[in-house]
């Protein structure tokens, strides 16, 4: 299944945080973290990804809203993974079938690679909460809540994204812990094309 191949690559079996966070911290508002999402528009760093059958890969990540990141997974894996704006390239070395590629809007990275992230629209949000150090929301398209879903997790003072879980349609989850976030950093948009896939617009490059 498509969503099991994707998930499998770019996300999700809950991890601690590695980080050390605040003694206490408020609970974060849906504003909140939504006006955080919006505050940047690219941002890189290191990731930790743990698979749903324990297996462990790190890697680099690059993120340009809207609608583009990239996952440089380390030796020996090697696995590239693109969203462009529209499509999801999977890139294995390891694979003779070439890249494959899946509708962005067909899974829930699209909720924070957004134009304009607004936690608060209706049926978007369906967990909201805080364990005294961490805020940890799960969104879902509204519209289709098939298609997965994904928990954020966020510490406060400042507000950072640390961590993200995402569910897919069969049951499997995959988490992506970040290290620190540089955001405003310059990327072309050609970081952003998938091999074997038409150019991408140049806007931004």
């Amino acid at each position: 299944m498509a969503n099991m191949r994707i998930t499998s690559f770019i996300s999700a079996a809950a991890l601690c945080l590695a980080t050390a966070l605040p003694a206490a911290a408020e609970k974060l508002s849906l504003g909140q973290i939504s006006g955080y999402l919006n505050s940047f528009s690219t941002a890189s760093g290191e990731f930790t990804q743990i698979n749903d059958d324990g297996t462990i890969s790190t890697g680099q990540i690059y993120i340009k809203r809207p609608g583009r990141v990239r996952f440089e997974y380390a030796p020996p894996e090697r696995t590239l993974v693109v969203a462009d704006g529209d499509t999801v390239g999977i890139v294995d070395p390891k694979s003779n079938t070439g890249p494959e590629a899946y509708p962005l809007h067909r899974t829930p990275l699209k909720i924070i690679l957004a134009r304009n992230v607004d936690l608060t629209r209706e049926r978007m949000v369906t967990g909201h909460a805080s364990d005294g150090k961490t805020t940890t929301i799960r969104a879902q398209d509204p519209e289709h809540p098939e298609y997965g879903s994904i928990e954020l997790v966020f510490t406060a003072n400042p507000v950072e994204l640390r961590q993200w879980v995402i569910n897919d349609d069969a049951g499997s989850r995959t988490t992506v812990v970040l290290g620190d976030l540089e955001t405003g950093v310059r990327l072309a948009n050609s970081q952003f094309k998938i091999p074997g896939k038409g150019p991408v617009g140049r806007q931004g490059d």
